[in-house]
């Protein structure tokens, strides 16, 4: 492989540039660590669950990397390479609010459909429970699955049709941003 792949081409660093949040000293620096730990160059989602454990070593985080590993994988194709990598942590950590309620939006939309079910809700909050195991003591009214689902619907579901549309995400979002809160995990690391 040698020195000549281990760094970004002048046009690849322009183009992140632009699309990202990042500078060209900050964009070398994610990238010279990506291909350390990552030598293919791509990330497939088991070593991004291997990531995510290290996070939160005593919880199961793998459900919930899964879903994010999902959002991450912009093009399908079942890895992460360097630029979703850099655009989605871009988003994530110092994006606009409204980046990262879209992005948020993608990660609870679990099929694709426009829609947030009250089932894909509750998928990603039992992730997230199962993530964060006992580390957190909830309140009496949000200490299941099943009541933080039915909070956040009562909350947002404005026509109360059992699905929430990006605009009720927004809104609601604004009213509980502990719904998009789960985006934190890469403040302060980046």
């Amino acid at each position: 492989m040698g020195k000549a792949n281990s760094k970004l081409t002048s046009e690849q660093l322009s183009e992140l540039e632009r699309c990202t949040y990042f500078d060209k000293k900050e964009l070398q620096s994610w990238y010279k660590g990506f291909v350390r730990d990552c030598p293919s160059r791509l990330l497939d989602k088991a070593e991004f669950q291997k990531i995510y454990k290290q996070f939160f070593p005593f919880g199961d985080s793998s459900h919930f990397a899964d879903f994010v590993f999902n959002v991450f994988d912009g093009n399908k194709n079942g890895t992460i390479d360097f630029k979703e990598f850099i655009c989605a942590l871009s988003v994530t950590s110092r994006g606009r609010l409204e980046e990262k309620l879209v992005w948020a939006f993608q990660l609870y939309d679990i099929d694709n459909d426009g829609y947030i079910s009250r089932n894909e809700m509750l998928a990603i909050v039992q992730a997230i429970y199962r993530m964060v195991g006992t580390m957190v003591k909830l309140p009496e009214d949000e200490d299941t699955p099943e009541k933080r689902v039915q909070k956040i619907f009562d909350v947002m579901d404005l026509d109360q049709d059992g699905k929430l549309t990006m605009e009720e995400f927004r809104e609601g979002s604004k009213k509980d941003p502990s719904v998009i809160n789960a985006l934190s995990l890469y403040e302060g690391l980046v």
